[in-house]
């Protein structure tokens, strides 16, 4: 049993680099956004390219997350959670020298491996070092710290941006790996699952990984019409029926395709789904919005977003203990609502635009409808499927959040008509936000349909979550093996 007290010196150490590593990943999922426009100009890249910068990462973190895991549980946390914080830092320090767009995606693409096998590192090394009677505390140390992290990296990012340049919003990973993976090595304990056999699903996670790559770039290069974007788009569809066959019949698949035979755990990560491709869309373009169209800097772009995040970390864990006496299927139906009138303000945010009365009400908006549904939405997700399943469903959704965003920032900018140059002028981006808002409305009032048709209440003595304070807007919280261990 693990013994480490959160009060002496080994706990500190512990909790400071399990919350540098976490940090380093989701300060990345933010921050860059604040610097696309300027990237963009610097490197004389279009649009797609834009995307792909966004995407290449997301797509490597969502296909390898869950093996990520598995590889931790069996050759130890410490381990392959060393490894991501280098492997992290080390395609940082390639995106932040990267000469051409093309390189810069590529170093992206390689900055997503390592965030598969840091992100869910962090939260287990936790777990699997505290005593069980520090171990709550430790897990909302972790989660408060990182939404901390989370809540500043646009401000950040804009300040970065503004003042040294766009390549150190990569290149300040470097210094925060250097304090991370020495710290790691000499204060945590090793750890990992001794019924693991060694075997893991290297093919799923490839094919999985392959058919987001493929219809990404379906998406994304759709505006050519080109038979290379027919052939691309009919074998990326062609993969993925491919990774659910291979899921079907390994003995030891990285998605278990069976737990889908809960209806609500199915449902649940439709809304999933649906919320996190408006999400992912809205983040995307509104930092580029506020610079190319209403003409603000970088660092007044990044600091304008903060209040969404400010608002989660603040409340969300009174969300959830309101979720808990009134049972879920309000809050997701509600959340998803509020949200999308969220996303109908942002349409009086254009040139001239002013803070106080067109951005801050559409952020606030936006904030409390997430106040509202994401801890309901990660309790009803484990509360869906057997407790010795909970931390595999909690990574299931992740992932599927994480491809939602994926998805949406490559079809997005098609959907709304924006060209390859579009972020070049102010008055074609504007025009092209203002379609994609409605768009993320209406994703989001399809979630709200399909939780208030679905979602029924919690059954008793059900798993609940650990992380009670939440502060990332791209994905829910993870939950891990140690938990649903403990409470089996």
């Amino acid at each position: 049993m693990p013994d480490v007290r959160i009060a002496t010196p080994q706990g500190k150490w512990i909790l400071l680099t399990t919350v540098l590593g976490s940090s380093m990943a989701m300060l990345d999922s933010t921050v860059v956004n604040v610097a696309l426009p300027r990237i963009g100009r610097d490197l004389d890249a279009n649009l797609a390219a834009l995307q792909w910068t966004v995407n290449a990462y997301m797509l490597t973190l969502a296909g390898l997350i869950l093996l990520g895991g598995s590889l931790g549980d069996r050759y130890g946390r410490r381990k392959i959670f060393v490894i991501g914080v280098v492997w992290f830092a080390s395609a940082s320090l390639l995106c932040g020298l990267a000469p051409t767009a093309g390189v810069l995606v590529a170093a992206r693409a390689l900055q997503g491996v390592g965030g598969a096998l840091l992100t869910p590192g962090s939260l287990a090394l936790i777990q699997a070092s505290f005593h069980p009677d520090d171990r709550g505390r430790a897990v909302g140390l972790w989660s408060g710290f990182g939404g901390i992290g989370a809540a500043v990296g646009p401000f950040l990012g804009g300040w970065l941006v503004d003042g040294p340049g766009w390549r150190w919003v990569f290149l300040l990973n470097v210094p925060l790996a250097l304090l991370c993976a020495p710290i790691a090595v000499r204060h945590v304990p090793e750890s990992m699952d001794e019924r693991a056999h060694g075997r893991f699903d290297v093919l799923g996670a490839a094919l999985g990984a392959l058919a987001l790559a493929l219809i990404t770039y379906a998406l994304i290069e759709a505006r050519q019409g080109s038979l290379v974007v027919v052939v691309t788009a009919v074998a990326g569809v062609a993969a993925a029926i491919a990774f659910v066959y291979v899921e079907k019949r390994r003995p030891d698949p990285m998605m278990p395709l069976d737990i889908f035979a809960s209806r609500q755990f199915t449902a649940v990560n439709l809304v999933t789904l649906c919320v996190y491709a408006a999400l992912g869309g809205f983040f995307f373009l509104t930092a580029v919005q506020l610079q190319v169209a209403v003409g603000w800097s970088p660092l007044a772009a990044g600091t304008a977003l903060l209040p969404t995040t400010a608002l989660m970390l603040l409340f969300s864990a009174r969300s959830g203990a309101l979720a808990d006496r009134i049972g879920p299927r309000i809050p997701l139906t509600v959340g998803p609502l509020v949200c999308a009138a969220g996303m109908l303000l942002m349409l009086r945010v254009g040139p001239g635009a002013s803070y106080v009365a067109d951005v801050l009400p559409a952020v606030l908006v936006l904030g409390l409808g997430l106040v509202t549904l994401v801890a309901p939405l990660t309790a009803t997700v484990l509360a869906s499927v057997d407790t010795a399943r909970a931390g595999l469903a909690s990574g299931i959704n992740n992932a599927a959040a994480r491809a939602a965003g994926l998805i949406a920032v490559a079809a997005l900018p098609l959907l709304a008509g924006m060209g390859p140059d579009a972020y070049l002028s102010p008055t074609a981006f504007d025009d092209a936000f203002h379609r994609a808002m409605l768009w993320c409305a209406g994703s989001l009032l399809v979630g709200s349909g399909i939780a208030f048709a679905t979602v029924r209440p919690l059954r008793p003595g059900c798993r609940r979550p650990e992380c009670r304070r939440h502060g990332s807007v791209m994905a829910p919280p993870l939950e891990g093996e140690r938990a649903r261990k403990r409470i089996a």
